[in-house]
This record gives C-alpha cells, sequence and structure tokens, in this order.
C-alpha cells in the first residue's frame, strides 16, 4: 500500500512548492532526532515526503501512478528508505536552507554565535503626583540574580590564583561535532566551566561556589525625571538579571501616578478649578490660590465668565533647564441655593438694568 504523502506533510494536492517547503522545515524542527523529543522514524518519513513531494518528476509520477519510477523503483531504495547511501541527495533540497531548520539545535550555526543574555526585570513604582511633575530618585530593594559581592564576580576565593581551564583548554569555548543523517554539523559554545574565561580558580569563592554570581538582595537607584506620565516606563539598561560571561538584562520600571485631588497636568501644563461666588465673579475680587510651589494670590477681574481660565506663567511642568509650562486656572462660578430677601431685591434691580 503506498504512502500518503501529502498527508505525511499535512498539505493538500495542491500545495505549491513554498507550502511543501513551509510544512517540512516543521515537522523537521518537531521530529529531528537531534532534538530533545525528536522522533528518528517520523522525521526519516517526512524527509522521504518532502524529497518526492519537492521535486517535480518525481511528483508527477507519484500523482499518476501512487509511486515513483525516477531512481529505478519505488521511492525506499535508499539506506533510510528514501533514496541514496545518505538518507536522500543534494538535489533534493535545492535552495533549501537547511541553516534555518537546525539553527536552533547548533548554536554558531549559519548566522554565528548567539551572545547570551541576563534576564529582563519588569517592576512597578508608584509615585505621588507631585513628584512625577519635578522628578524624584528613589532606591528600592530588588532580589535577582547579581555578581558575587564577595569575589565580585571572579568565583574565586579571596587570594587565589587561577589555572587554565582543563574543559577548554584555555580557549574559553567548546568545539562540538555532530552527525545526523544530513551530514555533519559544527558548533561552538561558550565553556560552561570557566563560562568563556579561559581559566578557573583553584579555590572557589565560598558565597557562590565559584558561580561569579548569586541571587541576592540589590539596592537600585531609580531616577524619575520631571513630567512623567501615569503607565510610562523607564528602562535602566543592564539592570536586570547578571549572566556570567554574557550581558546582563535590563530592569522596566513602570510608573504608577497617584492622581492628585486639584490638579491635573496636560502636556507641559497644569490644570485646576478655581470656585468664585456670584460676587466675586461680578466685582471681581482676590483669592488665594495653591500651586505646586506654594500659595499665591490672584486677582479676579471683574465679570469674568464661567469656564474663563486664568494663565499663572512658569508654574507648570519643568521641561527643561530654567523652563517651565503655566498653571492654568479654570473659573467655575458657584450660584447659591438660596437667596434672603435683600439678595432677592438687588437681583431684581439687576434684571431692570438688563443685567
Amino acid at each position: 500500500m503506498s504512502k500518503d504523502y501529502y498527508a505525511i506533510l499535512g498539505v493538500t494536492k495542491s500545495a505549491n512548492n513554498d507550502e511543501i517547503k513551509k510544512a517540512f522545515r516543521k515537522l523537521a524542527h518537531k521530529f529531528h532526532p537531534d532534538k530533545k523529543g525528536g522522533d528518528e522514524a517520523r522525521f526519516k518519513e517526512v524527509s522521504e515526503a518532502f524529497s518526492i513531494l519537492s521535486d517535480n518528476k518525481k511528483r508527477n509520477e507519484y500523482d499518476t501512478y501512487g509511486r515513483v519510477f525516477s531512481e529505478g523503483g519505488a521511492p525506499g531504495g535508499g539506506a533510510y528508505g528514501f533514496g541514496g547511501a545518505s538518507g536522500f541527495s543534494q538535489a533534493d533540497f535545492q535552495d533549501f536552507d537547511l541553516g534555518d531548520i537546525f539553527g536552533q539545535f547548533f548554536q554558531g550555526g549559519g548566522s554565528g554565535q548567539r551572545v547570551q543574555r541576563g534576564r529582563d526585570i519588569s517592576i512597578d513604582l508608584e509615585i505621588p503626583f507631585r513628584d512625577s511633575i519635578f522628578g524624584i530618585t528613589r532606591k528600592i530593594l530588588l532580589t535577582k540574580q547579581s555578581e558575587c559581592k564577595t569575589c565580585k564576580g571572579t568565583g574565586a576565593k579571596e587570594g587565589s590564583e587561577f589555572k587554565t581551564c582543563k574543559h577548554c583548554n584555555g580557549n574559553g569555548k567548546i568545539h562540538e561535532t555532530k552527525r545526523s543523517m544530513l551530514g555533519t554539523f559544527s558548533s561552538t559554545r561558550m565553556c560552561d566551566t570557566c563560562h568563556g574565561a579561559g581559566k578557573e580558580p583553584k579555590d572557589k569563592c565560598g558565597s557562590c561556589r565559584g558561580q561569579g554570581i548569586l541571587r541576592q538582595e540589590e539596592e537600585i537607584t531609580i531616577n524619575v525625571p520631571s513630567g512623567m506620565d501615569n503607565g510610562e516606563m523607564i528602562r535602566l539598561s543592564g539592570g536586570g538579571e547578571v549572566l556570567r560571561g554574557g550581558q546582563p538584562g535590563d530592569l522596566y520600571v513602570k510608573v504608577h501616578v497617584r492622581p492628585d485631588s486639584v490638579f491635573v497636568k496636560e502636556g507641559m501644563h497644569l490644570v485646576r478649578t478655581l470656585k468664585l461666588k456670584l460676587s466675586d465673579a461680578l466685582l471681581g475680587g482676590k483669592y488665594t490660590v495653591e500651586t505646586l510651589d506654594g500659595d499665591i494670590e490672584v486677582s479676579i477681574p471683574a465679570g469674568i465668565s464661567h469656564g474663563e481660565i486664568l494663565r499663572i506663567r512658569d508654574k507648570g511642568v519643568p521641561v527643561e533647564k530654567n523652563n517651565r509650562g503655566d498653571l492654568l486656572i479654570k473659573i467655575s462660578i458657584t450660584l447659591p441655593k438660596k437667596l434672603s430677601r435683600k439678595a432677592r431685591k438687588a437681583i431684581e434691580e439687576l434684571r431692570k438694568e438688563g443685567v
């Protein structure tokens, strides 16, 4: 009984070459025997299917007769059941980038060795509204993987000498060669013993046991700039977890600004509301107004309207050296719910005057 190569690759009979290549790439990643959890039998099966369906002549024969005659018989004459002593011929994979398939299995394959990097950390920081306007420096205690304070990252006991790493012979790297049905693959990885240094201490640090890194509490200084908005993020490069022999990760601080009962930030300006009595709106007056810099006295012009805005220069958000936004005071006129007889009479007189 002939095999259904289309079903093996999970494609339809109308699939084009790109779709067939994509399906094979996905399954090769999944079943490659050099990968943990791989399945050599399934890998051979999908490779056999690809070797037939990726070749136009073989595919036509398979579609017509249910088998292939191009290589002197049905597919399956090779050592792995799909032609050729090494599994399949190079012609079966013309213009197919094998580095794309196996790059994740072997470090250093194709694009060079990938630099290892420590884990990024994300934390939340809540600050009062005033601190978001003028900026603040905060110190926090953060438990993370960081450089050992005892040996300062060397992994050595104080006063200990270093010797050449016997695992990598002082190269700091391990060269590995792996054989597979597709050929021989070479890779280079950082030495796990010396972490790329090429040497190791004769006597290891007692705190970190020679690792140079340790999970410990560390004080972090966070500089919150002026004018910070709620939900904005601060990135501290290298403030994440440390990885010996690699680059440290980053620390991301998400800032949460507590709302203020008086002020609202709008760009570089601060906005607040000032409630006026009707008489002061009509006749004018002076009001003591709270700002983030302290109380100031504001003159209210006679005849001011509800919703008008008074602008106080340089009392807003600091934007650069010696430059600030403004404080915008929005007028809200409060109308009395009850009038005395005398007040009602005065209002009626105003009505007669067309006010």
